[in-house]
């Protein structure tokens, strides 16, 4: 079994704008750069010139799911000195204010055994930053990235039952929309409570939650269109327990099966309206992929944070599954050319993702013009020796890989290669499941 020994905070999405042309000296990004971050290129860090690979993922729950003690846990644990031996990353937060809060209620669950307060109606974006303590001058320049950076998006929950009351408040629901299309990856969470409390009746906790979040996203959704498709936009929409704990038997295996046996109909209508708002229709995956979540586990008094289930698999989910769900899209046809130009462009972190495991800089990817076909669209994007070595590694050829970017000092590489291995671990231990599609 494989631990997360390499884990980082790397998530799916595309590059900030950046230059820090709105942000502020702390390196904050601002909320245009946010909220451009789906078209540009790398971004810089507080103004000190330092290129980071920007990825992104977008987080779904109604109010309670506990997204905020999800987010705090895990920026608890990466800070935690243990992790800091393991993966050689400091991880820091880009606002000190966010970055002491989230300690703060962090180190209350650890150390007086205090749950955080929601976060009712905040939907603010979190941005940390990750660097490498050792690594190759020689690697350092042929890739091209100084440091990772994750942007944490929020929905909140109270969103998918509330009407805006305002016009100023419609505004900003199509505006934390526009920047959570930066994701690859939806996390969806079912709330663990919610289904231990309507045991044996659990279609009528799930029903109404996949139908509130689908009705509460149809006029964004919409609103975004301006009747077009969607470009770019979250092609993998995982459904994840959240509070896991409270349901210790459960595994991903029947946590799926559960979803599927008490609301597919609901299921299948929220897919049905996330297919109609994008292009390429068969390049999404709605309620395919199911992963158990836990920040911590909750006593009478205490807090024990780290018996934690999954907080350590949201990265690697993150990151990989754009990058695994596109070569086979791309090898069964899935995907039409120009789908998989959105998909995979240059100015993507797939695109990132997929230089450093070619250990090519992202600029020698061939640039992205029109193809016939699917056939072509591949041949431009990369040289065939470049799709083979993809595909091998995509396939699993990883302890060989991990093994050759340690020895080269290429931790970023290393890192990468680990999450899929966390990945595969995961699912061995039942705490995921990934779609065969």
């Amino acid at each position: 079994m494989h631990s997360a020994a390499f884990f980082l905070l790397l998530t799916d999405g595309h590059y900030g704008l950046g230059a820090n042309s709105d942000g502020d000296a702390s390196g904050r990004m601002s909320e245009r750069e946010l909220g451009a971050a789906a078209v540009g290129a790398s971004s810089y860090v507080g103004g000190m010139g330092k290129k980071t690979l920007d990825q992104h993922i977008a987080v779904f729950g109604e109010s309670g799911s506990g997204k905020t003690v999800l987010l705090s846990s895990f920026y608890g644990m990466m800070r935690e000195r243990d992790t800091y031996r393991r993966t050689r990353l400091d991880v820091v937060a880009d606002d000190a204010g966010q970055g002491d809060r989230l300690m703060s209620a962090y180190l209350g669950m650890r150390k007086e055994g205090r749950v955080p307060p929601t976060n009712r109606f905040s939907a603010l974006p979190y941005s940390f930053t990750a660097n490498f303590e050792h690594r190759s001058r020689a690697v350092k320049k042929a890739q091209g990235f100084d440091a990772l950076r994750f942007i944490w998006h929020d929905y909140p929950g109270e969103w998918f039952h509330d009407s805006p009351g305002t016009p100023e408040e419609e505004q900003a629901r199509s505006e934390t929309f526009a920047k959570l299309l930066a994701s690859d990856v939806a996390l969806v969470l079912v709330d663990g409570e919610q289904l231990a409390a309507n045991a044996g009746e659990e279609e009528r906790y799930l029903r109404l939650l996949f139908t509130n979040i689908r009705n509460g996203l149809l006029p964004v959704i919409e609103s975004a269109e301006s009747g077009k498709p969607l470009k770019r936009f979250p092609r993998i929409w995982m459904f994840a327990l959240s509070k896991a704990d409270v349901l210790p038997e459960m595994t991903a295996d029947t946590f799926r099966e559960l979803v599927i046996l008490k609301a597919a109909h609901e299921v299948d209508q929220f897919r049905e309206a996330l297919q109609r708002a994008v292009s390429g229709q068969a390049a999404i995956a709605v309620g395919e992929d199911f992963v158990l979540l836990s920040s911590a586990k909750f006593k009478p008094k205490t807090i024990d944070v780290d018996t934690r289930v999954g907080v350590d698999l949201i990265m690697p989910i993150a990151s990989m599954l754009p990058v695994e769900r596109f070569v086979r899209w791309a090898r069964n046809k899935t995907v039409t050319a120009k789908v998989a130009h959105h998909l995979l462009s240059t100015t993507g972190a797939v695109a990132g993702v997929i230089a450093v495991i070619l250990e090519v800089a992202l600029s020698k990817l061939s640039p992205i013009g029109k193809a016939a076909g699917i056939a072509a669209f591949i041949t431009r994007i990369v040289s065939k020796e470049h799709l083979d070595a993809i595909i091998k590694w995509a396939d699993g050829k990883l302890e060989e890989s991990l093994e050759e970017a340690v020895a080269k000092g290429d931790f970023l590489r290393a890192t990468l290669v680990r999450f899929r291995l966390d990945l595969d671990d995961a699912e061995d231990r039942g705490v995921l499941v990934r779609s065969r599609r």
